[in-house]
């Protein structure tokens, strides 16, 4: 069940991809059998992916797939960070996929999309070599995917901007170095038109880390909630227009959740991947579980399943990657995905029967991880809600 059997410089498996697509996944795919799988259970038991990791992540060239050359990118297109982000999945450790994935497609797309050139210049050559990891912070206590409802603040002070406020559940944000900040500063006019994204650096004062997040799953993930108490920061950092971060955002979600449909397919193959090699070998009742009919009729059932996913998040990127609005395709593979990953999780879990249970398996640890996948970057509901509005 190997989604891309044998490539070794021959014909791509799959229409949509370019032969520079198959040896993208080529490279991540040999990174992740020798550089994390060997390693993570480590990385687990830290909370984190140590920098030294990702440093080698950005000299292999992952971290600059989608941005030019001049900052030492490699221009490629939507379909490479969905090659990227499914290699990733399948590496069986969510925590350090979503790492990555945060850095690359989530955060430090703010600072390219909304960048001045001089903010380009400063920061994207340290973001794509690993030097400088990055974070979105946008979710708040009372603020998830309703980004209008957002409360931090942030008010002009002569050439700076005073923010106060608190972010929560935020990815990468015990250990990042730069941030990527919604703030409010209407005065009292429309919520989609008061929200500015600013770049925070670590260290900045009246900006802190104020707890660690300890969670059910991604444990090689740092969390955390940020706190700004009178955090000046120059008006220079403002990314993009004051009063237009809400669209910033909502752009960026795009690209996201196209990334964490294609991640979620990728810990999905990988988690029939390891059930039929489980299957096949453990015996009950005088035969193998592969020898009984519902075994395999269920596996094959989620296999159908997941590779019809895996068409829709490959067909989406293909026509993300030529300018078409796609937002309605992209809320239905963040939905389906998310979704799907869970019930193939579920059902590989019964077919270990009582070792799917136990800490140290890949198949618990990745039922843990999958569970945030209808949460995270936009609840099921809230995109089945984007869906029926353009049906």
């Amino acid at each position: 069940m190997n989604v891309h059997p044998g490539f070794a410089g021959g014909e791509p498996a799959s229409p949509f991809f370019s032969l520079e697509h198959e040896m993208l996944r080529d490279q991540v795919r040999r990174f992740v059998e020798e550089e994390i799988k060997p390693c993570a259970d480590a990385w687990e038991e830290e909370g984190f992916v140590p920098r030294a990791v990702l440093r080698r992540m950005g000299e292999l060239g992952f971290f600059g797939i989608r941005y030019p050359a001049e900052y030492g990118g490699s221009e490629m297109d939507a379909l490479a960070s969905v090659v990227f982000a499914e290699e990733l999945g399948r590496c069986t450790y969510g925590g350090v996929a979503i790492t990555a994935l945060v850095h690359t497609d989530m955060a430090s797309v703010h600072v390219f999309n909304g960048g001045s050139e001089a903010q380009r210049a400063r920061w994207l050559p340290g973001i794509i070599a690993g030097e400088v990891i990055t974070a979105v912070a946008v979710t708040e206590p009372e603020a998830g995917s309703d980004v209008k409802a957002i409360r931090t603040t942030a008010r002009r002070e002569g050439d700076s901007f005073v923010l106060d406020g608190t972010k929560l559940f935020i990815t990468n944000g015990v250990h990042a170095d730069l941030y990527s900040v919604a703030a409010k500063t209407g005065g009292g006019g429309p919520a989609s038109r008061s929200v500015t994204m600013f770049l925070v650096e670590k260290g900045t004062p009246g900006f802190r880390v104020g707890r660690e997040l300890d969670k059910h799953g991604w444990r090689s993930s740092d969390t955390a909630e940020l706190v700004f108490e009178d955090c000046r920061v120059p008006a220079e950092n403002i990314l993009g227009e004051e009063g237009q971060g809400f669209y910033a955002i909502m752009r960026n979600f795009q690209n996201e959740r196209l990334v964490i449909g294609a991640m979620a397919m990728g810990e999905a193959q990988a988690a029939l991947e390891i059930t039929l090699d489980w299957v096949r070998s453990r015996k009950a009742f005088g035969a193998t579980l592969w020898d009984k009919q519902a075994t395999r009729q269920k596996l094959a059932e989620l296999a159908g399943k997941v590779e019809a996913g895996r068409q829709l998040v490959y067909a989406t990127a293909w026509r993300v990657s030529r300018g078409e609005d796609c937002t309605r395709e992209v809320s239905m593979v963040k939905a389906y995905c998310g979704e799907l990953v869970n019930e193939v999780l579920y059902d590989c879990v019964q077919c270990h029967g009582g070792m799917g249970f136990m800490r140290g398996t890949a198949i618990e640890r990745m039922a843990r991880d999958v569970r945030v996948q209808t949460i995270g970057g936009g609840a099921t509901e809230v995109m089945l809600e984007e869906v029926a509005k353009r049906l």
